[in-house]
């Protein structure tokens, strides 16, 4: 960040002094405005529910341009990283800034891989839950509850404990999201096997059983990988800012976690693929391809309440750059399943092709995003539907830490505070219960 050529003047109609404000320039994208010392100056504060203009930090991991539908992780086009780079390469870029050259990358995947197992006594505390407990809430519950397994690595001022902490938390999520499956499934649970690849060995736990060793498919494994790497991390997105200000009081990397996890939960964040898929299957039971004109006049319809899920986002006003990459695995994982007639895949293609074509659409900006494929991919692959936001978390926890790690070592960050415009009762004086 480097202060720019230009300053702000803040004028007011009122007749109070203008006030000037410092503006500062990142490497790429818009300026901003500090503000600072607004309040001491003015005694006012900005006004921006939901933060659709504020920059609430100084970041050099992840870089968005909605308009040009660009993702960047420290510099690197997403689009080169999943056709290039595995979900561990990707995992050493957004911790350490760079990626790893064969040393590094040798060095990193054996540490992550060695700390794959949890620690025995997590699946007596998985017995704890009932057998229909949504995954989210085990999640949010095992990865809490991390903290008091590992004292060791619990204090974030400390490098070496954020360091093992960020190992153990990428090491330990697949282990965890396969469990709280197998729980749910009442299927035994399988243990991590060192010989195989991160996303090798998390489909072996999901999908291996005790009585038949399970072959994880190359296909299938660079299908989940990718959408790891897709999902890696996304700026400063509900779930990442909440990790920043659970965080910034000081709390356990574990804790952090844990908040970014429930944040994930909500429909309007993490389970959107799981909205889209069930979109997809309302059309479809309705008839199929034949009444997608008669569904996109009834999303059109203000008054009808229905939405076309997987469309549009808070940032992307172009072609989010992931679902591209999202539609390629998804052709991949259906023909190498023998799928490619799948008529939820055939649906999902010719409602994206009237949507695209449709002013309504185009004029809003409203295009495919990564969540419009992702349920079809992990729904061949034999996920269920309620793990979809589980692996959200598993693919999101690094980003997590990284943007955790970076705001720690910030000499300027301070415990999160925002302020509020108040509209309550002013001061008043409690009467006598008789008079009230």
């Amino acid at each position: 960040m480097k202060l720019a050529d230009t300053k702000a003047t803040l004028s007011f109609s009122s007749g109070s002094p203008s006030v000037e404000l410092p503006v500062y320039s990142g490497t790429v994208g818009p300026q901003v405005i500090d503000i600072r010392k607004l309040y001491a100056q003015t005694g006012m504060f900005t006004y921006d529910p939901g933060f659709l203009s504020t920059a609430a930090c100084q970041s050099s991991i992840t870089y968005i341009d909605g308009d040009k539908g660009e993702l960047l992780y420290r510099g690197y086009p997403i689009e080169q990283l999943a056709t290039q780079c595995d979900f561990l390469d990707t995992c050493y870029l957004l911790l350490y800034g760079e990626l790893p050259n064969a040393e590094q990358k040798q060095k990193f995947d054996r540490n992550v891989t060695i700390h794959t197992m949890v620690n025995e006594q997590m699946q007596f505390f998985l017995r704890g839950f009932r057998r229909d407990a949504h995954p989210m809430a085990v999640m949010t519950g095992l990865v809490g509850a991390l903290s008091a397994f590992y004292h060791d690595s619990t204090d974030i001022n400390n490098p070496e404990h954020r360091e093992i902490s960020a190992i153990r938390l990428i090491a330990k999520m697949p282990t965890l999201v396969a469990m709280a499956y197998k729980y749910s499934a009442g299927q035994p649970y399988i243990y991590p096997k060192n010989s195989l690849s991160y996303t090798g060995n998390f489909m072996r736990m999901m999908f291996g059983t005790p009585c038949e060793e399970y072959e994880p498919n190359d296909v299938l494994v660079r299908a989940m990988d990718r959408i790891f790497i897709l999902h890696a991390d996304h700026e400063q997105n509900a779930s990442t800012s909440t990790v920043r200000l659970c965080g910034s009081s000081g709390t356990n990397p574990f804790a952090a976690i844990a908040a970014g996890v429930a944040c994930l939960w909500g429909p309007a964040h993490g389970g959107a693929n799981e909205a889209a898929l069930n979109m997809l299957h309302e059309i479809q039971k309705n008839g199929g391809v034949d009444k997608i004109g008669e569904f996109i006049k009834q999303v059109k319809d203000k008054n009808s309440g229905i939405k076309l899920m997987g469309f549009g986002h808070r940032v992307y006003k172009n072609y989010d750059p992931r679902a591209k990459l999202m539609q390629e695995t998804c052709k991949e994982v259906l023909g190498e399943l023998g799928l490619e007639n799948d008529p939820l895949f055939k649906l999902a293609m010719a409602l994206e092709k009237i949507a695209l074509e449709d002013e309504y659409f185009v004029s809003r900006k409203l295009y495919p995003n990564v969540d419009f494929y992702s349920g079809i991919v992990q729904r061949a692959i034999g996920i269920p539907v309620s793990l979809f936001t589980a692996i959200f978390a598993l693919a999101r926890t690094v980003g997590w830490i990284a943007q955790l790690n970076e705001m720690i070592s910030d000499p300027e960050y301070k415990i999160g505070r925002p302020r509020q415009l108040y509209d309550g009762a002013t001061r008043r004086d409690i009467k006598p219960i008789a008079q009230r």
